[in-house]
């Protein structure tokens, strides 16, 4: 899972910049960084989600 979530991340830039996703916030090119805040907030999430499993058992 931790590896999933950047390269969809660099997908979805990539994807983007080429042809804009036209979602609420993301309708020019040069939106693309929103998509790198979004995806490194899940890959922190992810991380706690996978540390606090790990703390209880």
């Amino acid at each position: 899972m931790a590896k999933i979530v950047p390269m969809l991340g660099i997908v979805l830039m990539a994807l983007h910049i080429v042809w804009p996703l036209n979602l609420p916030g993301l309708r020019k090119r040069r939106d693309f960084w929103k998509i790198a805040v979004a995806m490194g907030l899940a890959i922190v999430v992810t991380a706690l989600l996978r540390e606090q499993a790990v703390i209880s058992p």
